[in-house]
């Protein structure tokens, strides 16, 4: 479940809709549509009135989630120990 899905699944749970939502948190309903369908980030302001307005904490919006993948290029995805800066 991604961020967008969270604070659907915690609006719904409320019985709030998108336009009571995102006025408590100041926003305009069409932002918060497109929070919610991943289409917008929002700021880590607007993460913590989303937290407040839900009643939950900002970790609470968050879904467990398997770790990021690494870094395109990155040598743990190859296997391989890091350079330490030496060029090879």
């Amino acid at each position: 479940m991604v961020f967008g899905a969270r604070v659907r699944e915690l609006r719904l749970k409320l019985g709030l809709t998108q336009e009571d939502l995102a006025t408590h948190c100041g926003l305009f309903r069409t932002y918060m549509s497109r929070i919610e369908t991943g289409n917008a980030n929002p700021t880590l302001t607007m993460i913590c009135a989303l937290a407040d307005a839900l009643g939950v904490t900002v970790a609470e919006l968050f879904p467990d989630t398997a770790p990021p993948a690494p870094a395109r290029g990155s040598n743990r995805k190859r296997g391989n120990t890091p350079s330490r800066g030496r060029v090879r």
